[in-house]
Formats: C-alpha cells, sequence, structure tokens
C-alpha cells in the first residue's frame, strides 16, 4: 500500500520562506515522477511544481507560471521524501498543499491523472 505523508506546513508571515517534506511508503519515489499541488477553500486544485523523471537519479523540473522562480522541487532519494521549498510567501498563497504521483516517470497538470494522495498540509500566509 502507497502513503504519502506531507508535512512542514505552518503560519508564516508574507515575504516568509517554508519547506514541505512529502515522504512516501509502499513505493520508492526515485522510480516516479512527482508533483505539488495546492487547493484553497472554494478553489480547484491547482497544479505547481513536477519532478519527472529523466532515466536512472535524472529528474528534471517544471512549475506552474504562478509559482515559478518562487518554489523549487527537490528529492532526497535516500529518505524517499520530495521537497517544495517556498521563498516570498505571499497571502493568495494559503492552501492545503498535496503532494502525488503517477504511474509513470513524467507528471502532467492534471490532478485526476496521479494515482496516489498525500492527505495535505496547510499553510497560512498572513499579511
Amino acid at each position: 500500500q502507497v502513503q504519502l505523508v506531507e508535512s512542514g506546513g505552518g503560519l508564516v508571515q508574507a515575504g516568509d520562506s517554508l519547506t514541505l517534506s512529502c515522504t512516501a511508503s509502499g513505493r520508492s519515489l526515485s522510480n516516479y515522477a512527482v508533483s505539488w499541488f495546492r487547493q484553497a477553500p472554494g478553489k480547484e486544485r491547482e497544479f505547481l511544481a513536477a519532478s519527472n523523471r529523466i532515466g536512472g537519479n535524472v529528474y528534471t523540473n517544471a512549475y506552474a507560471d504562478s509559482v515559478k522562480g518562487r518554489f523549487t522541487i527537490s528529492r532526497f532519494n535516500a529518505k524517499n521524501t520530495v521537497y517544495l521549498e517556498m521563498s516570498s510567501l505571499k497571502p493568495e498563497d494559503t492552501a492545503v498543499y498535496l503532494c502525488a504521483t503517477v504511474e509513470g516517470r513524467t507528471a502532467t497538470t492534471e490532478p485526476s491523472d496521479y494515482v496516489y494522495w498525500g492527505q495535505g498540509t496547510q499553510v497560512t500566509v498572513s499579511s
């Protein structure tokens, strides 16, 4: 059984930085694409960043325009963990942040393409 667990959320002020973690059990994330999404109340789930596997331990990253330059996705395969480093946070970044993985090496921006999801971690940015 595959489980993803996010952690690292919290209450921060505008301009602060925060790093989220997504740790898996039951699957080696190193073999698959992994993405981060967020969902704010009353809004659709929004793609943020993806780490796609090219082959071996080579990965390429992709970002939504809304977070490009502020968010960075990275992996630590020895810990079976994927991170989302967030900087220059804004009140509009307030949401539940979720990680997800697909069955292949390349992720999409469409939530319905993802097989496994974590429960999410709340990030609240005050002004």
